[in-house]
This record gives C-alpha cells, structure tokens and sequence, in this order.
C-alpha cells in the first residue's frame, strides 16, 4: 500500500540539526500518524507521499518549511505560578504553559520571585533540520482514525 491521506504510516525517524542528533525513535516503538490530517510538518507529509513499505528518505527542511525562524521579540512575562514542569526555575530550562491553543513548551529566561521572562518560540526554530525516515508500515485509517484526525494504536494517540 502506498502512503495516500488517509493512510495510518508507521515510520522510524533520526532527526538532527548542524549541531548533531536531536532525536532517535530505532531504539523504541516507531511514531504513528494519521496522513493528510495535518499530523506532521506538511514537508514531510509532502516527502511521504506515494512513498511504501520500506522506503527510506532523508530530508533537509529549512526554518521556514519547518518551526519557523526565531522571533528574537517572543519574551513575554509569565507569572512563576503558570509556569509547569519542576518546582525551583533556573535560566536555560523548559517550561510548559497553557495558552488559548493549548499546553506550549518555552525556555526561561530570566526568572524572579513572581514573574519569569519566557521565550515562546519552538525549541527547534530557526534550525535547519535533517529528517531520516524509514518507512515500517501503511495500512487503510479507521473510519475513526479519520472521525479523530489521528491514528490510534502504539505510538499514535490513545484514548482512555
């Protein structure tokens, strides 16, 4: 079967920037995505398609087909009581926050005693990043897997 929206694709993927390796998934389960549903970075929906089993890629995607170019203006002032992940902050450590569109990792700053400076842009960019993906399995989505807009199953999302 050839990956086509609608398609549930299994894929191992390395992610790296200049600086080295970023992520690994060969030493665990493999991601899960649901094709065509806005899942993945839409360069790699693009690199995908019409792609099958066993097929490798490598991709190179610059800032702008990826996270975006850093906005060096993204600090904005937080109270500490929003800021989620550990219980003491320090400058260089990432936080979680809600926001309207819902949880956002950013980087602190600079911290006080009530407010922190927070950088709300991705953690990745600004970087130009090198995808390798192998592609481990495609089969047909569910009529709820596509009623969801996300695979179910190992490495996809679970519902409890």
């Amino acid at each position: 079967m050839i990956i086509a929206n609608d398609s549930v694709v299994q894929l191992h993927y390395r992610l790296s920037d200049e600086n080295g390796l970023i992520e690994d998934s060969n030493n665990g389960e493999p991601l899960l995505y649901l094709h065509g549903h806005q899942n993945m970075l839409p360069a790699i929906e693009a690199a995908l398609t019409g792609k099958t089993v066993g097929d490798e890629i490598e991709l190179v995607v610059a800032p702008k087909d990826g996270y975006g170019e850093r906005d060096e203006n993204a600090v904005h002032s937080v109270q500490v009581k929003h800021l989620k992940g550990a219980k003491k902050w320090a400058p260089g450590m990432t936080a979680v926050i809600e926001t309207e569109q819902g949880p956002r990792q950013v980087k602190i700053v600079k911290v006080g005693m009530f407010k922190a400076d927070v950088d709300v842009n991705h953690p990745l960019a600004g970087k130009t990043l090198t995808f390798n993906l192998k592609v481990v399995d495609v089969r047909a989505a569910t009529s709820e897997e596509i009623a969801h807009g996300h695979a179910h199953g190992v490495g996809g999302h679970h519902h409890h």
